[in-house]
């Protein structure tokens, strides 16, 4: 699991070092029970990404609908879950590094752990502000934007491709976001959210989902530049490091603002219980961690912009999760926009399906040629 990294780069044929020293292009091509391995890890990943961040979203609307009303405390728990990290980092212990690649110094890593903490930190206030401000549904829908901010995104900062499909389907998830924003009879619900809150929600959420997709390309760069290493160890590191770092701001922003102090008369008139506010904030804290190891796992395994295609398979779900729980309109502006994104999604899977058949061609062509020259040297011995 650990070398999910380098058997990335033998299958996709990705540039840059493996964690051995050896270049992609001379290294062995993956055996099966590598590449087995290898979409395992992604496998789990995804689950890991779109459960999280499902149930997550699902537990943020309810802890607003349920009386809570702390935009910091919604920040916190995204964030807070770190210490379920620790296990993983104690069991994941650092292989010893090749002497190709040596560890950058710690004053270097620490500031960048603690600049994408600060950043993670700002993405999810706003997260917070949009939700209370939006129904589910809708904000899910815009959400999606993120994919096309980070395929811009990873093509100035990761060199990754932008072919005519991926380019239709960031203009297609652009025209879906925008006809949420047009329609402003898309917040109608019978959940608990402000009146005449939706522009400044639609704003708040556009926002942060470009910084998120930001943040996305800046750990793959991360991986790829300063680290030059994707081990499942440093996965869970940045994770563990960067949240912690994002904690402490939230911490600090919920007793700065004051509200540290209407905590107890907010538990109290929750209406479900003490309990129960406990419980929804405590899993939604595990949720969020859970993608978040999910999110950066696939980051490293794969790449940033594979990591938000993936986040937003959820896209058709959660519209429908929203009318049948609480209550949110879904009207024909909204199905439209529900469409037109699923269909920019498959636009990105289609080139992703066109990539892979490419490198697996590439593959076959190699072998054909390795076991003809193999023949060839017998014959000749």
């Amino acid at each position: 699991m650990g070398d999910a990294g380098e058997i990335r780069m033998q299958i996709a044929g990705t540039g840059g070092v493996a964690n051995n020293g050896t270049s992609p292009a001379t290294a062995a091509p993956p055996t099966m029970s590598e590449r087995v391995q290898w979409w395992a890890v992604v496998l789990v990943n995804i689950v890991f990404l779109l459960g999280g961040q499902s149930v997550a979203s699902f537990l943020g609307r309810i802890y607003y609908d349920q009386g809570g009303g702390s935009l910091w405390m919604a920040t916190v728990v995204q964030s807070c879950g770190t210490p379920l990290a620790i296990p993983l980092l104690l069991y994941f212990r650092r292989r010893p590094r090749s002497t190709a690649v040596t560890r950058p110094p710690l004053l270097k890593i620490s500031a960048i752990y603690a600049g994408l903490g600060v950043l993670l930190a700002a993405d999810n206030l706003m997260y917070s502000y949009a939700l209370l401000y939006l129904s589910l549904s809708t904000y899910s829908l815009i959400c999606a934007t993120q994919l096309s901010f980070n395929a811009v995104f990873s093509y100035f900062l990761n060199k990754e491709k932008f072919t005519a499909l991926i380019l239709n389907s960031v203009v297609l998830l652009t025209f879906s976001a925008a006809l949420v924003g047009v329609s402003h009879g898309s917040d109608g619900t019978n959940s608990s959210v402000p009146e005449g809150k939706f522009p400044l929600g639609f704003a708040l959420t556009l926002t942060a989902s470009a910084l998120f997709s930001l943040i996305l390309s800046l750990m793959q760069l991360t991986f790829d530049k300063v680290l030059k290493s994707d081990t499942f160890y440093d996965v869970v590191e940045m994770q563990f490091w960067s949240n912690t770092a994002a904690a402490v701001v939230s911490v600090a922003g919920l007793f700065i603002s004051g509200e540290w102090s209407s905590l107890d008369g907010e538990m109290d008139g929750y209406k479900k219980g003490k309990v129960a506010y406990g419980m929804t904030l405590a899993w939604t804290a595990i949720s969020w961690q859970l993608a978040t190891v999910g999110m950066m796992g696939l980051v490293a395994a794969v790449s940033s912009l594979f990591t938000n295609v993936i986040s937003t398979v959820g896209l058709p779900l959660s519209p429908i999760v929203a009318v049948i729980f609480f209550g949110d309109q879904m009207d024909g502006v909204k199905v439209l926009a529900m469409l037109i994104g699923v269909w920019g999604f498959l636009s990105y899977i289609y080139q992703h399906y066109l990539d892979d058949a490419k490198v697996k061609k590439i593959l076959a062509e190699r072998l054909a040629d390795d076991d003809e020259h193999q023949t060839v040297k017998l014959n000749t011995e």
